[in-house]
């Protein structure tokens, strides 16, 4: 499984290409932003973007959507609770004093156990609320993609519109802590981590 990171957008926010070495089948998860530089680095490993997936609706994680899907034809998809958030996105941006353009609506409307194949890989779809009300997080092998639920040594932010404290601890402790603590967590922004460090030292959930 091959797996890039690259900060996009003018928060930075983290987007995954996740490409399958078989076929050579990508998805990428949350394009913020800077649609040319991910389709760059799409054609710089050889890859054919499949499949778009937002872990939540913020503009800062779906920007992009628009422009990929334009140039690429795959299908886009997000939990049904944030899917409203699409059409919303210039207005959301313009609140922050930034500028966004409203996305197309999804293609495939994503459920808690759902798996999303791409190539080879398979991603299993966790609903992970709390951050906003229709949050997701994708486990693949030994990793887990998993937006603004988790971060290192820190969780989301949960005083935005639809966001709930402890609905997001719960879904930290049964979602994700569930996991193997060897499994890579990729989030939103800031650096990548494990189940196990966070389960271990992180001061919001620690078990």
């Amino acid at each position: 499984m091959i797996i890039r990171s690259m900060p996009v957008g003018p928060l930075q926010a983290n987007c995954f290409i996740v490409g399958c070495d078989a076929t050579r089948h990508a998805a990428v998860i949350d394009p913020g932003g800077d649609a040319d530089r991910i389709l760059l680095a799409l054609a710089k490993d050889k890859l054919t973007l499949k499949a778009i997936i937002n872990t939540h609706g913020h503009f800062d994680h779906v920007s992009a959507n628009k422009a990929l899907k334009k140039a690429s034809g795959a299908d886009l998809m997000i939990h049904p609770l944030d899917a409203p958030m699409l059409a919303q996105l210039a207005r959301g941006a313009a609140m922050w004093g930034m500028r966004s353009e409203d996305s197309p609506a999804p293609d495939r409307l994503l459920q808690d156990g759902d798996t999303v194949t791409v190539g080879q890989i398979q991603f299993k779809v966790l609903h992970t609320p709390g951050h906003t009300p229709g949050g997701i997080s994708l486990h693949a092998d030994k990793a887990v993609f998993v937006g603004d639920t988790l971060f290192a040594g820190s969780i989301g932010r949960t005083d935005f519109p639809g966001g709930d404290f402890d609905t997001l601890i719960r879904s930290i402790h049964t979602k994700l802590f569930t996991l193997p603590d060897d499994t890579a967590v990729y989030t939103g922004h800031m650096e990548a981590t494990t189940i196990g460090k966070e389960k271990k030292y992180n001061p919001f959930c620690r078990i």
